[in-house]
């Protein structure tokens, strides 16, 4: 992990082409590096629509966040992600993730699998508002990846997947080591998260932590705010 995440601060970056469906730029491409190449996304904060309830200029520095989270506490289920220059400014640069084709989507995000249980764990420490089908990402060695971590870390409890499998199920015993793990690793990277996050996000995080620990249980959807993001897929 750690020769990809220098690879891609490292390397030259060349885009050649754009995801059109996307809201926001996102850039496909690739990353060269003493003559190794490897594809790459790569989302300019210059080509981000403001959104009304987050900070202008800042879902590339969530989409890092989440990163750094998923790999504080091991579950490493986002993609090599980097903040670096590019050819159109300060951005993400992620590793491109070529997924298992013979996986039906729209079959799979409902499965009883631990991958994507870990997931939807993960989405609910980073308060994800925007898990939809479309942004998971099986390989084909069974690892199932997660992307588009823009919409993030917010606040105010704005959970929106399409992962509600585990709703109100108990944590396993590993799972709540995990969580005691990752409070330890947060406070010990304060600093790195206030540079991405505010500071009342870093303490908001904090206290979904704490929450799922005194639980001891997968959220379960609100009625006060829609639980499935639009459109799901």
């Amino acid at each position: 992990m750690s020769d990809v995440i220098n690879h891609l601060l490292q390397s030259e970056i060349e885009i050649t082409g754009r995801l059109v469906d996307a809201s926001n730029a996102t850039l496909f491409g690739s990353a060269t590096l003493n003559g190794e190449t490897i594809s790459i996304i790569y989302k300019p904060i210059a080509g981000e629509r403001p959104l009304w309830d987050f900070p202008d200029g800042n879902l590339a520095q969530r989409e890092y966040a989440a990163y750094l989270l998923s790999s504080l506490s091991g579950w490493d289920v986002v993609p090599p992600t980097v903040l670096r220059d590019g050819p159109f400014g300060l951005g993400m640069v992620q590793q491109w993730i070529e997924i298992d084709e013979s996986k039906d989507l729209a079959l799979l995000y409902r499965e009883d699998l631990p991958q994507l249980r870990t997931i939807a764990l993960f989405d609910a420490v980073i308060n994800n508002t925007d898990r939809k089908i479309g942004h998971l990402l099986p390989v084909s060695d069974g690892r199932i990846f997660g992307c588009d971590h823009g919409v993030t870390f917010h606040t105010e409890d704005k959970l929106r997947t399409v992962l509600w499998q585990w709703a109100d199920v108990l944590l396993s015993d590993s799972e709540i080591a995990q969580l005691i793990d990752l409070q330890t690793a947060l406070k010990t990277h304060v600093h790195e998260f206030i540079s991405l996050i505010t500071e009342e996000e870093f303490e908001a995080l904090l206290q979904r932590v704490e929450r799922l620990l005194t639980n001891k249980s997968f959220p379960a959807p609100s009625d006060e705010w829609p639980a499935v993001p639009w459109p799901p897929f």
